[in-house]
């Protein structure tokens, strides 16, 4: 699938948190980052991509887990099964790995 401009605004996004995280705060940046990801997910689901944006949500919760400091090894397993899962649907989403079981086919009803 083709690079769109929602992907194109995802990565002058980052780029944009990357830097701010020299000037801020890492928790602040954390929940920048996890309301920046929360945007991309409800973009994705309205662009009808429910995989990717399921993705994105996964990255949401992995923002979550930064910002709430858990800590310990349920941190750990949290933001990396979080981020994991989030990769792996956006690849499956992205590549058509996954089905689309969303939408509906009139002529088969």
């Amino acid at each position: 699938m083709a690079f769109d401009w929602l992907d194109g605004m995802a990565v002058v996004g980052f780029i944009a948190l990357a830097a701010a995280a020299f000037a801020l705060e890492g928790i602040v940046v954390a929940a920048a980052f996890g309301g920046f990801a929360l945007s991309l997910s409800v973009w994705r689901l309205y662009g009808g991509r429910p995989w990717e944006a399921l993705g994105w949500l996964a990255w949401v919760c992995a923002a979550g887990t930064l910002v709430l400091d858990i800590g310990g090894g349920a941190f750990l397993t949290l933001f990396l099964g979080f981020g994991l899962v989030g990769v792996f649907l956006l690849i499956g989403g992205r590549f058509g790995y996954l089905r689309d079981v969303w939408s509906v086919d009139s002529s088969e009803a």
